[in-house]
């Protein structure tokens, strides 16, 4: 049943008077991990149905990415600049375009 979790978890499990079984994987391990987790959240934002589902599972899934950055050197600040700039340069996707095609 091993799976990535928060950092409060086991404390969570510990305060229901449970015990939790918890190690820290390598490396590769947390990597290959934390991909896990991100197409877990990613799964469970595409199927929420309200507004307040969307919010929590969308918090879930920037935190995976925070997370996912840290590991490979980024923090959150410089990728929200990345974006940012990617949004000035090449727009967002406020205006739901999709392109067809290209003619020549």
């Amino acid at each position: 049943m091993g799976k990535l979790v928060r950092d409060k978890i086991p404390d969570i499990i510990r305060a229901s008077g449970r015990t939790p079984r918890v190690t820290t994987p390598a490396s590769r391990e947390f990597q290959l991990a934390i991909t896990d987790k991100l197409d877990e959240e990613v799964a469970e934002l595409v199927a929420a149905r309200t507004t307040d589902a969307v919010i929590e599972e969308a918090a879930d899934v920037v935190e995976v990415l925070i997370a996912m950055a840290g590991e490979r050197g980024a923090i959150l600040d410089n990728i929200l600049k990345a974006a940012h700039r990617k949004r000035t340069e090449r727009g967002g996707f406020g205006r739901r375009l999709w392109l067809d095609g290209i003619d020549q």
